[in-house]
């Protein structure tokens, strides 16, 4: 998973050129008739507007951008110089058009006052990502998924803004004894204490 930070304002600018259109953009499976944010990983990785209005033709390609589109931190072509190695580092080769249903998620976060909102992706899916580094306890107990088709428990050792540091704890199958790890921020998944034995 890769964590994507925008700036709100940027974002919320496209959102409100969405909300002033009457026509928007066909998703893949035909016509829209609501105001939606697309997400556009090519020429950088940028949120915009699915509006159609007469001052821009708008057209979705991963080939051009426009400097007005809310772009990702750091995968802005327009200002960052590795931006290929950041958009490759988060998608790999993926590139084309994310059609989202996070509008009003995200909308949310910028009337509760957020400054950057940031989006989890794992090169298929976009979703709103909330928390921040702070909502985390070092020390504490969360789960992880663990690539095998479940989850293990783990103890977080370190955290920063994009990823944890954690250590199993409390697994079978000598899975505790591996090496401190890094994973993905959004992977960290609350202890439900009622599983808790």
């Amino acid at each position: 998973m890769a964590l994507l930070s925008f700036s709100a304002a940027d974002v919320a600018a496209q959102i409100a050129h969405a909300r002033g259109c009457s026509t928007f953009l066909p998703n893949w499976n035909g016509p829209v008739g609501n105001p939606a944010l697309i997400l556009i990983v090519g020429n950088g990785v940028h949120l915009r507007s699915n509006g159609i209005d007469g001052s821009s033709t708008r057209i979705v390609t991963t080939e051009r951008a426009d400097p007005s589109y809310a772009f990702a931190a750091d995968i802005n072509p327009f200002r960052d110089t590795d931006w290929m190695g950041a958009r490759q580092a988060a998608f790999r080769d993926l590139t084309g058009q994310f059609y989202t249903d996070i509008l009003d998620d995200v909308q949310m976060l910028i009337d509760r006052g957020h400054d950057t909102i940031r989006l989890a992706t794992d090169g298929h899916t976009i979703r709103v990502f909330a928390r921040g580094a702070a909502d985390y306890l070092i020390g504490g107990t969360y789960d992880v998924p663990s690539g095998l088709g479940g989850t293990f428990r783990v103890i977080l050792m370190d955290i920063t803004d994009t990823q944890a540091l954690v250590q199993n704890r409390g697994n079978c199958e000598g899975f505790d004894e591996m090496l401190p790890y890094r994973v993905p921020l959004d992977a960290l998944i609350e202890v439900d204490d009622r599983r808790v034995a």
